[in-house]
């Protein structure tokens, strides 16, 4: 070593990790635009122009705020504001590898469609040994099968492609 020179410097390991962290913070900060936020998170704050009515600090509540019911809608569709129609109780989902509802009943003469939700393919089948006349072709997504049921009875069914898939359409007179 020679005599003019200093010692090598030595840093600990926590050191380092209170480095490293630090410059971690300083990337977040510097990402999020170096700001602090104005509030906790999920605070509501009103942008320029805008007030919160009902909301304690808000002009006028003299700091309470005014709980009040929803207006109540009708339901409409999206498109064209007309009322939309009630879920069919003649409908299947299939969605997630299931049947939905998993047990249907219905009145005979009522006919029966499926809907296949999932991006993978599914059958409508009737157990074997059932005797029932559910066979549907493969069903891809959005495709859909239906079965008008005449006669009262139970019709267990399964996916023919996914045999855990099961589910029941119970016919009554």
């Amino acid at each position: 070593m020679n005599a003019g020179s200093s010692p090598p410097v030595r840093r600990s390991r926590t050191a380092c990790l209170a480095a490293v962290a630090v410059a971690g913070a300083l990337g977040l900060l510097s990402a999020c635009g170096g700001a602090p936020h104005p509030g906790p998170a999920g605070a509501l704050s009103p942008g320029p122009g805008q007030s919160l009515a009902g909301f304690p600090g808000a002009p006028g509540t003299n700091g309470t705020v005014a709980v009040s019911a929803p207006p109540s809608t009708s339901s409409t569709s999206p498109a064209g504001g007309q009322p939309s129609a009630p879920a069919a109780v003649n409908a299947v989902t299939i969605k997630n590898f299931a049947f939905s509802p998993p047990t249907l009943t219905v009145k005979a003469g009522t006919k029966v469609t499926w809907t296949n939700t999932d991006p993978d393919a599914h059958t409508v089948t009737s157990k074997q040994g059932s005797g029932g006349p559910l066979q549907s072709a493969a069903l891809a997504a959005n495709d859909t099968y239906s079965y008008t049921f005449t006669q009262p009875g139970t019709y267990p069914y399964f996916c023919s492609i996914h045999p855990y898939m099961t589910a029941t359409v119970e016919v009554t007179p």
